[in-house]
């Protein structure tokens, strides 16, 4: 029988890296945490592999300080976006070529009921509403984002099961689990039509052609309307200094453009355990949609 949640509603984004939660959903988590919702951060790993991307800050003693430098970065972001985070306490794995192993002591290489019991000690002690986090592809083929999917969920449904875990706190069934949509192929298609039109310079026409042949994305069930929050979003991204380029890349799109054509946030609903919109067809507009109070619960 699902939990009869009462008292300030909960959200938990896992991610795999810090930055990550700045580039996906970042504008959701902004609008929510405003409006009161308590918003909880789970990164996976430090990103202490990861590469130095603004040529601005890629020296030496930078890259051999990185691991301190993204944790500050993250701690910038999360006063911007208004949100509480944690770090699960994992390496990141890098991104190793084809032929080349992952690192024994990182994320990815652990096995999925190992790297999970952090994060399902971490649902039962937060007691989140709804989780989000990346479908099976990760969002894209980097080892800590697929891994970040098997263990979110796993968390969620073990997080459940007295059975399970059971040195990580009492249980807790979190409601539903949601997958990010963000930075799909139709989201930059619209951005790159609509500054085409209006006869601005779009970057994101090679990116398109050479767009991988992979499989249609989930449907789309859920749209979270943060137009208004999209400054908060840019300046927390900013934060992550050694992984932005102010002016390239995302950054380089005029904001007033997507707001007009593309002024939400996708998710897809994995697990709900609650009525919604989504069981008659309709497109959610709320995360909590079945958890508001006065709301009938299943």
């Amino acid at each position: 029988m699902l939990t009869q949640y009462s008292g300030r509603l909960r959200l938990l984004a896992v991610h795999a890296h810090p930055d990550d939660e700045s580039s996906k959903g970042a504008a959701t988590l902004a609008r929510y945490a405003a409006e009161g919702v308590d918003v909880l951060v789970a990164t996976c790993t430090g990103g202490e592999r990861g590469s130095v991307l603004n040529p601005a800050l890629d020296r030496p003693e930078v890259r051999a300080d990185l691991a301190r430098i993204r944790r500050a970065e993250m701690a910038a972001a999360r006063e911007i976006l208004g949100v509480r985070q944690q770090f699960l306490g994992f390496l990141d794995s890098g991104m190793p070529g084809p032929d080349e192993p992952l690192p024994e002591d990182c994320f990815a290489a652990q096995p999925v009921e190992v790297a999970a019991a952090p994060l399902v000690a971490l649902i039962r002690e937060f007691r989140p509403h709804v989780v989000i986090t990346y479908d099976e592809t990760g969002g894209y083929p980097h080892p800590d984002h697929v891994m970040t999917h098997q263990v979110t969920v796993e968390a969620f449904a073990a997080a459940a099961d007295p059975d399970r875990y059971p040195e990580a706190g009492e249980p807790w069934q979190a409601a539903k689990l949601y997958y990010h949509l963000a930075l799909s192929r139709a989201w930059f298609q619209t951005l790159h039509d609509a500054m085409t039109e209006r006869g601005v310079p779009s970057a994101m026409g090679e990116l398109l052609a050479g767009w991988p042949d992979t499989p249609p994305a989930l449907a789309t069930t859920t749209r979270i309307a943060c137009a208004e929050q999209f400054a908060v979003r840019d300046a927390a991204l900013l934060a992550h200094a050694t992984q932005v380029q102010p002016g390239v890349a995302f950054m380089a799109h005029p904001r007033s453009i997507e707001r007009e054509v593309w002024p939400t946030e996708d998710y897809h609903l994995a697990r709900c355990l609650v009525p919604t919109p989504c069981g008659g067809g309709q497109i959610e507009t709320d995360l909590f949609d079945g958890l508001r109070p006065g709301e009938e619960r299943g």
